[in-house]
This record gives structure tokens, sequence and C-alpha cells, in this order.
């Protein structure tokens, strides 16, 4: 049988802000509900710290290296992805699956759901008008990137409740159809990216003085590259205590809990409609997000697990274990979308490189990966080449024109200590870049040359 895929796909979603995940303050009853009843992956990263390179990657199945959609919209380096690649949503499309699209899409301006074989889309972007016939005032964007409270809107009026509400209507209109079509459907939230602006209760649902520092705060920046610093001046943090950040990340923890509420919708809906045990359910994310880890925001111009570590959680019910925990490396976008093209019992195009999930769906099995990549390219502060690869001990990360980064990933979990320098590393540096070295080789990087192959190969780096 081929089943109705639900994607859910959040923005910025960290993978340590899920109660299931023992995060201790955030509550978020429907996805710990739902690991519950299927699987957790507690080592999915994302091929890309970033929107567009991580939603091309999984449109068409490669890494960024490939595709080269590599920074977000209206940056210095926007570009489409080659035109010679052939997207998952074409392939199922031909293999008989109805698709649709909620929400935000992201790829590119040029590339359109319905140039993937999507029948609807239904853009968020029509949600002020949506919002403004209700007689509802605008969104208030008084306090910036920082959030603040929608005193204008109930939950059932947020963007996200619209968005529950599209989902909801085409589960409807699938299970009316009453044909053998499968569905693919995909909902893109812009949530929880910042800034959450929301409406009581959840706006104040947790006191900043409630909230935890993150493991990776604070973080003196010691012998890591410039730009980290850098980074925190562009943004006008560089003098931040945990006392400015607590009350961003208290609405950044009550986002998600609206963004779980109408989760829990959705589910409901599938369950009333009779299409539970015939649909994939897939919670996931494009990348993490700092929100003050490192006293950082966003995500940009570092590899921490802040953003490059990802919730990842499937259902489908008589097909996946229940409750389970599996710590299989996982690229996800390119895994899911390889886990798509076999679900559809379709052709995998040409160059799709991820692994399915399919025979992970029992709880235990292991893809095979003894360590895991993701790649970052610079975005609306320049261009600036990084390249990870971490095992169950180490994260070592190739910064082309600045200091390389090694972290005992087992003795310093919030990646604080830089020790790329320590000499009785040295062999543990020179075996991670080999094996990074191998990996771009396999991976055709292109940022792969005679010169940058020194670095890696004969440690001809700082």
């Amino acid at each position: 049988m081929r089943p109705n895929i639900l994607l859910i796909q959040t923005d910025q979603f960290r993978y340590d802000c899920i109660g299931a995940h023992s995060h201790a303050l955030v509550q978020t009853p429907v996805l710990d509900h739902l690991i519950a009843e299927g699987i957790t992956y507690s080592s999915a990263y994302t091929p890309a710290p970033g929107c567009v390179p991580s939603r091309n990657s999984m449109l068409y199945g490669c890494w960024p290296t490939r595709h080269l959609a590599i920074a977000n919209n209206g940056t210095e380096a926007p570009r489409p992805a080659h035109a010679d690649l052939v997207s998952f949503g074409t392939v199922l499309h031909a293999a008989g699956y109805r698709l649709t699209c909620v929400g935000n899409w992201d790829v590119h301006p040029a590339s359109k759901p319905k140039d993937h074989g999507f029948s609807t889309h239904l853009s968020e972007s029509v949600y002020p008008a949506w919002r403004a016939a209700k007689g509802i005032a605008p969104v208030p964007h008084t306090n910036g990137f920082w959030g603040e409270l929608d005193p204008y809107a109930t939950p059932e009026q947020t963007a996200l409740a619209w968005g529950a509400e599209q989902v909801i209507n085409q589960l409807r209109e699938h299970q009316a159809r009453s044909s053998d079509e499968p569905l693919f459907l995909q909902w893109n939230t812009s949530e929880p990216h910042l800034p959450n602006i929301l409406p009581e209760p959840y706006c104040s649902q947790i006191s900043p003085a409630d909230v935890p520092p993150w493991p990776s705060f604070p973080d003196p920046l010691t012998n890591k590259p410039y730009m980290q610093a850098q980074q925190r001046r562009s943004w006008g943090i560089d003098s931040w205590s945990w006392k400015e950040w607590a009350p961003i990340v208290a609405r950044y923890l009550g986002q998600i809990s609206l963004i779980d509420a109408q989760v829990g919708r959705v589910l409901a809906a599938l369950d009333e409609l009779g299409l539970a045990d015939d649909t994939l359910v897939i919670f996931t994310a494009d990348h993490g997000d700092l929100c003050g880890g490192h006293g950082m925001i966003d995500k940009h111009y570092v590899m921490y697990e802040d953003v490059t570590h990802v919730p990842l959680i499937l259902r489908w019910r008589g097909h996946t274990a229940r409750g389970a925990t599996n710590d299989a490396f996982i690229s996800h976008a390119i895994d899911l979308a390889a886990t798509f093209i076999e679900l559809a019992r379709a052709e995998s195009p040409q160059q799709f490189v991820g692994r399915s999930l399919v025979p992970t769906f029992d709880g235990s099995t292991d893809l095979g990966r003894t360590n895991i990549t993701s790649t970052y390219f610079g975005n609306q502060f320049g261009l600036y080449s990084q390249r990870m690869l971490r095992d169950r001990r180490y994260k070592y990360v190739w910064n082309l024109s600045a200091e390389d980064e090694l972290y005992d990933m087992a003795n310093d979990p919030g990646e604080l200590t830089n020790l790329a320098q320590d000499g009785a590393l040295r062999e543990v540096l020179a075996d991670l870049r080999l094996r990074l070295l191998a990996w771009l080789e396999e991976t055709r990087d292109p940022i792969l040359n005679m010169w940058t192959r020194r670095q890696l190969a004969d440690g001809a780096k700082l």
C-alpha cells in the first residue's frame, strides 16, 4: 500500500524544544504523543542551516553543492537550482500522487509548487487579507525581530491556525474524493522563526524568569572565528546578558506550544476522517535556531547543534514502531526525499543521494553512516564557506577563510571550547579532515580544488 504523506515542516525549530526531548518548560503534548505513537530520530541533521538551501535539498534530493541554490532570497547569491534536476514532486505526481502545499514555499521566487507536480498551493501570503476580512487589526511589528504580544488575535485567528484549517480542508477534500489516488500534503509553517508575535495565553505562557540559559550560553568565543563575534555586533546584541535573551526565548517556546496545538487539530482531523491509519505523518524543520545560543541570533555563520540538529518524527500506524528512538545519523532533507520516492514505488532521479528511511521504520535499523555532514555558504552578511563533519564523539568544522573548529561532543555538548589547536588531538583532527575530504570528493563539492585540498590533506590550516 502506498500511504498518504503529511509532511509538516516548520521553520527554525530546535531539536531540544520538544517536551519528549527533555525540555523542562516547553509544553508540547501533541508532539510528545506523536513520538509515543511513532519514531523520533535523535540524530537528524540538516544538509544546510538555511531555509532555501535546505528546502531545495529536500525538493531535489541532493546536497546544496549539487543544486547550488546556496543562499536565501534577497542576498548577494540568490539563484534557482540547476535546471537539469528532477524534483520529488514531479516524480510523485507522475506516480499518481495528488500533491498540495500549504503555507510558505521559500525555494525560489521563480520556482513555484505547480512547477513540481503540486496541483494546489495555498500560500500564507493571503493571511493578512484573511485577517483584515475578519476585522482583525494587522499583526503588530513594533519590536522588530525580537517579537511581542499580538493583542488583536485569538489563537484561532493566527497564521498558524489559518494554515491548520487549510490543511484540514485539504484532508476533507481528499476523503470526499474516495479515489485510490494517494495524497502528498506539505504544510510549511513560517513559525517558530523569530520574531515570535503571538496572542495570549501563549505569549506569557512561560515566565522569562523561569527560562534557563541554553547549554551554549554564555560563550566567550575564545579561539573561535572572528565572524561569530562580528555577528553579535552586526545584530547589536554583543553586550546582552541572559536577562535580555530570556523574554525572547520564552516567546519562542510559547510559539512552539501554539504550533503543537495546531498540529493537534490536524492530527485530530486525520482520525475523524478515517485517514490516520493510511497516512505517514512527518514532523520536522528545515533547520534549527540559535535564539540566544552562543549569545547569537538566527542561524548564520556557525555549525553549532543549535542550528544543524533538527527534530524528525514519523508515525504510520501499523508500519512504524511505537515509542521508538532511533539514533542513526540522518541527513533529514535528502533522506526524506529518498523516502518519498520509495513509498511511491517510483524510480529515483539520478541526482538523489539520500538513504530511504523505510528500513528504519522498525525503530532500530541503522542506515550505516558513521558520521554526518552539513554545509554552509553565507547569507545576508556575505558569503562564507563552511563544511561540517561529526561522529559520535567529535565535531569538526572546516572554515575555509577562518580558524577551524573542533569540539568534543561527549564532554562539551554546548560546544564552548574549540580544541582545533590542542596538540593532544592532532591525530583526531587529521582523521576528521581526511574523512571530510573523502566526502567532498564523493559529492564533487566545487569548493575542493588544488589549493583548498592542502588545508585538509596536509594540514595547511589555521
